[in-house]
């Protein structure tokens, strides 16, 4: 007797079935090309594909669904986007912004079938290490040691790094392109920025500024160089305490500058004609900066003056997210504006100009991100391919949220009031900043 097999249809490949997975989860199709590691495709023509190079990917997120899993799955090479990553992001953000208040919540059916589904694709096993370039903090949040371990994560990751991403003044915050130059480069965005602080700080020779989080101390030199300012730097990060020190010494400014490796909380006197902190307030935290504030100031003498540079994020929209907090800056907090500019006023400071700087850490951080492409082989020998491809999501990523008003940034200038009342700022000199720094 001959047997006849009847041909039966071809299972699905790994692809649709993820794609399967992926529309659940969004509460409607993914938009976006996928293609898994068996060599099957799916979803629309056109589009940045997104490749599943691994089954271990699909098991991140079984065990760290959302955010964190898929950038693990990134800056391991476990998924990766073909195309256009910042269009892939954009398409995909837009997706769960677009579904979220709409997408159905799973049901623990849901989940048993994505489990049972996750088994068939031979995904399941235990947890997948984090990478090696995901912070390790322990302690209290906020904490001094936790603090320092914080900063050193990300702005001791190397000089050597640094100096390769950035432009010659070293300045890693937003740039301010003037209307009056025609072509403004990066390096010319940031020595206007640098010099708009300083002229709003109203900075004169002998002047006195403390410089709280100075980075790689592109103000503190500025202000001690070009406005003659005596300037106290103060940075947690070793590596960028040595560089400010170098340059001091290079520059003959030991007389005019004085750096600190310390925490602000550390900082001990007062009577300064002005008080910078160019993002670093990011790093406070949401119960710490009543007490920040208050230390701004405390340290600023009557009618001396407080600079503050700070990133935000969208009264409506999240900022940061656990891709940042976990790589790049961890137990970083951003609040609304407005809640900030609160805050500034409950410490006793009066709040006499706000200016939003959003678009231009679009190009500020599209001129950092350029940097690394071109020079991608030396970033990877510097490094390591991890570390390069965590600062690729980290910048595009990053200029995506400003472009879409997910995070800003603001130029907050305070001043601490006399007893009189009396600021020592006029609606003229106002006016002056930025005639005179367009005239150049």
């Amino acid at each position: 007797m001959t047997t006849v097999r009847t041909p039966t249809a071809a299972r699905p490949g790994a692809a649709h079935r993820l794609a399967a997975l992926a529309a659940d989860a969004l509460g409607g199709p993914l938009p976006v090309r996928l293609r898994a590691w068996d060599g099957s495709e799916t979803g629309p023509a056109g589009t940045p594909v997104v490749v599943v190079r691994s089954r271990r990917a699909l098991r991140r997120l079984l065990w760290r669904p959302g955010e964190l899993g898929l950038a693990q799955a990134y800056v391991t090479g476990e998924i990766d986007i073909e195309g256009d990553l910042g269009e892939g992001l954009r398409i995909l953000w837009a997706a769960v912004r677009e579904r979220g208040p709409h997408a159905p919540r799973p049901t623990p059916a849901d989940r048993a079938r994505a489990v049972a589904e996750a088994v068939r694709l031979g995904a399941v096993g235990p947890r997948p290490a984090a990478p090696a370039s995901q912070a390790r903090l322990r302690g209290g949040l906020h904490s001094k040691a936790r603090d320092r371990a914080a900063i050193s994560h990300h702005y001791d990751l190397s000089n050597d790094f640094y100096r390769l991403l950035l432009d010659d003044t070293m300045a890693y915050s937003c740039g301010y392109w003037t209307a009056g130059d025609p072509e403004p480069g990066p390096v010319d965005a940031q020595r206007a920025k640098l010099e708009l602080i300083c002229r709003k700080l109203g900075l004169t020779g002998g002047g006195r500024l403390l410089d709280i989080g100075c980075g790689w101390g592109s103000l503190t030199l500025h202000a001690a160089e070009r406005h003659k300012a005596h300037v106290t730097a103060v940075t947690l990060a070793a590596e960028q305490a040595a560089h400010v020190r170098q340059q001091v010494r290079e520059r003959g400014l030991e007389d005019r500058v004085e750096v600190r490796c310390q925490d602000y909380r550390d900082i001990t006197g007062g009577g300064y004609d002005a008080v910078s902190t160019v993002e670093m307030g990011e790093h406070v935290g949401d119960a710490g900066y009543p007490a920040f504030a208050a230390s701004l100031h405390r340290m600023v003498r009557p009618e001396g003056r407080v600079l503050v540079q700070q990133m935000s994020r969208g009264a409506n929209a999240p900022g940061g997210g656990a891709f940042i907090e976990a790589y790049i800056a961890p137990d970083m907090h951003m609040r609304p504006l407005g809640d900030t500019v609160g805050l500034l006023e409950a410490a006793g400071l009066e709040v006499r100009s706000v200016e939003s700087m959003r678009e231009d850490y679009v190009r500020t951080v599209g001129a950092w991100h350029r940097t690394l492409e071109e020079r991608w082989d030396d970033f990877v020998r510097l490094v390591g391919r991890e570390t390069a491809r965590v600062w690729r999501l980290y910048l595009v990523g990053g200029a995506l949220a400003f472009e879409e008003r997910r995070m800003g940034v603001d130029q907050i200038l305070c001043v601490r009031p006399a007893a009189d009342g009396t600021s020592g700022l006029t609606a003229a000199e106002t006016a002056g900043w930025y005639r005179d720094l367009v005239a150049g």
